[in-house]
């Protein structure tokens, strides 16, 4: 999540706003192995529901085939099932999109093929350079008959002028600005603090985007050179860059019969939010395999009774057997997600975590690298990605749980947040996951125990004064 040009009016929100409430706020569940009740044998679903238990069975031994460690698949498999009532849906493709060029172009492609309607999510949306090329291309579409709905969040575009969406608007495009900041212009009571982060993009019922990128000028680059941005970095000594550093994000194209699990969560925000009618348009197109990959579509919300992107993160590092590899741009992790990733080295786990070492938000910064020396003398290994300013919101346990998403790992995507993440569940992908991790890595720096031990006052000081935020953070 970009934070708001450098968080100022977050605090704001915060001083005015949510002080105040602070008893009343919500909690973390406690996870255990076998929350989700005895771990049967995962049910996968297709295009028309549930399959039969032979076809199931088949396409399970089909990925196991592929898996050299079947019986860590089969694990994951079960536990993804019994972690949520969703489905586990079979028959999809997916194809792993890094950096904003690459997934700007494939968004932008796939929106010149729609013929029916194009559903849109997004947390920020600039008036900017990136901005025009996707409301140009959205509003061309509207004008052929292809019905655009388009979901933003009102304080992750408070720095867009009116009059960028009042264009979208006039131009037939329907929108819902999600939770105003304004109270009075709340359709469906007003709670400043929740606030919808997703990332989704869906043309014709038949494909989707999702993971950490927004709309926005500072994705023009990519992390191999380069690129221009818009908004400040804050690099370990706190002081603003010269010149930004490119964006590093990761996100997905999913074609298949998991789309209409994605359909679901935006037209249920939709609702939920009160916006006008929807028009009548095949929002749910019959949806024919298109792949091999088996994919879990986990949308949370604040309204929840608990978070089902958490729940699964933290089934899945407690069940890890070989390693967990993490990459996180707002890295704040809470204790239960601590003693989580700790444990697993203790039974010897490879735990590896790459975080920004740029960072949008000083507080946030200092607030998860307050944590550094508690997961460094626990065996975890920390490295930093100080050339780029690191969006992405990646895992992969036991090379065949991967999840890609719009979740961080912090109080406010757990609790405050509407989030969106796919889980993918097989070899194949995970090897791909693999693959970026390592080249992530290669750019990062380790930190070190006895390196961070060494750090000044001054940024211990800044450590201890972020943490009390950050359960707003």
């Amino acid at each position: 999540m970009q934070r708001l040009y450098g968080r100022a009016a977050a605090f704001a929100l915060a001083a005015a706003v949510l002080l105040p409430t602070v008893t009343a706020c919500s909690t973390l569940p406690a996870i255990v192995p076998d929350m989700g009740g005895p771990r049967a044998a995962a049910q996968i679903s297709g295009q028309h529901g549930p399959l039969s238990a032979t076809r199931s069975k088949q396409i399970l031994e089909a990925l196991k085939g592929r898996n050299p460690q079947a019986n860590q698949l089969d694990r994951h498999l079960a536990l993804e099932q019994a972690i949520s009532d969703s489905p586990l849906i079979a028959g999809n493709r997916v194809r792993l999109l890094e950096d904003g060029p690459a997934t700007y172009r494939a968004m932008l492609a796939a929106i010149a093929t729609a013929r029916d309607h194009i559903n849109m999510e997004s947390y920020i949306f600039e008036d900017d350079e990136a901005g025009k090329q996707f409301s140009d291309a959205l509003l061309a579409q509207q004008a052929r008959g292809v019905q655009v709905n388009i979901v933003y969040d009102s304080v992750g575009t408070l720095g867009t002028k009116p009059e960028f969406f009042a264009r979208l608007r006039d131009g037939g495009i329907k929108l819902l600005e999600f939770n105003p900041v304004n109270p009075l212009a709340a359709k469906a009571g007003w709670d400043v603090n929740q606030r919808d982060h997703r990332k989704l993009l869906i043309v014709d019922g038949r494909t989707a985007f999702l993971g950490g990128i927004n709309i926005s000028g500072v994705y023009s680059g990519g992390s191999f050179s380069r690129g221009s941005g818009s908004r400040p970095a804050v690099k370990p000594g706190d002081k603003a860059s010269k010149a930004p550093p490119p964006w590093r994000d990761t996100d997905l194209q999913i074609d298949g019969p998991v789309v209409a699990e994605f359909q679901k969560l935006f037209i249920d925000t939709w609702t939920k939010q009160k916006g006008e009618p929807l028009a009548a348009r095949n929002y749910y197109p019959p949806l024919t395999p298109q792949g091999v990959e088996v994919i879990h579509a986990i949308g949370s919300s604040p309204d929840d009774d608990y978070s089902l992107i958490y729940a699964t993160l933290i089934s899945a590092i407690d069940n890890a057997e070989t390693e967990v590899l993490l990459t996180n741009a707002y890295f704040v992790p809470d204790p239960q997600l601590r003693a989580s990733l700790k444990a697993a080295v203790a039974r010897g786990v490879d735990v590896k975590i790459i975080v920004p070492g740029s960072t949008d938000s000083a507080l946030v910064f200092h607030a998860g690298r307050s944590y550094y020396d508690e997961l460094l003398e626990g065996g975890v290994k920390i490295s930093e990605r100080r050339d780029v300013m690191l969006h992405a919101k990646t895992a992969l346990v036991d090379g065949v749980w991967s999840t890609v998403g719009s979740t961080n790992l912090d109080w406010r995507s757990f609790l405050h947040n509407q989030e969106l993440n796919a889980v993918v569940l097989g070899q194949a992908f995970g090897d791909q996951m693999r693959t970026a991790f390592e080249a992530d890595l290669k750019r990062a720096e380790p930190i070190t125990l006895r390196e961070w031990r060494r750090r000044t006052l001054d940024v211990r000081a800044k450590e201890a004064l972020a943490r009390i935020w950050q359960y707003w953070l």
